[in-house]
């Protein structure tokens, strides 16, 4: 409720300048919600990612210490963020946490929005994205969720899909390989 999918973000110069995955925003650079929300979930990006922790809490700071409170009321025991992005930093969590999270997002119609999203494009058209996910295009069902690598973590993901009405969540962390984290 404190933000709409309409809303218009003004990236930082902090948001811009996140490694890893990322979009290139550019500082001063404004992409509505909705379009953050896309890169964020589609392609993992951390400038992204930042730029909407900045908007809804005013800063990275206030927003990871919202992520933890609210990782604290799903019951994620073993869960500490220590950043906006998931880059490895000292934090940490574990599969358990991860479906618990993982399942309060299912409860979010409007997550499906992204989490289907297979290819599409931000800036009119001019950058693609591509989803991480490959589930999303090659696994009947599949409805999300998110796919993460880090050198620490190695290869992960939250994959979600429903079957005659039934929703289930696996977790995989720490795969070696992109194609073991997939694998059934």
């Amino acid at each position: 409720g404190k933000i709409t999918v309409n809303d218009l973000v003004t990236v930082s110069a902090y948001a811009a300048s996140m490694g890893g995955s990322q979009v290139f925003l550019e500082p001063g650079e404004q992409m509505s919600v909705h379009e953050l929300l896309k890169c964020l979930v589609v392609v993992s990006a951390n400038d992204a990612a930042v730029a909407l922790a900045e908007h809804i809490y005013g800063s990275a700071e206030s927003f990871i210490e919202a992520m933890n409170a609210r990782a604290s009321e799903l019951g994620m025991e073993n869960t500490s963020f220590v950043n906006t992005t998931g880059l490895d930093d000292g934090g940490y969590s574990s599969a358990k946490d991860v479906a618990l999270m993982t399942r309060e997002l299912l409860t979010h119609p409007l997550i499906f929005d992204y989490t289907t999203i297979w290819m599409d494009t931000i800036r009119g058209g001019s950058f693609g994205l591509s989803n991480t996910n490959r589930l999303v295009r090659f696994y009947k069902g599949a409805n999300g969720m998110k796919t993460g690598f880090t050198t620490e973590a190695m290869y992960c993901v939250s994959a979600t899909a429903k079957r005659d009405g039934m929703q289930l969540i696996a977790v995989v962390l720490g795969a070696p390989t992109s194609d073991e984290r997939f694998a059934s």
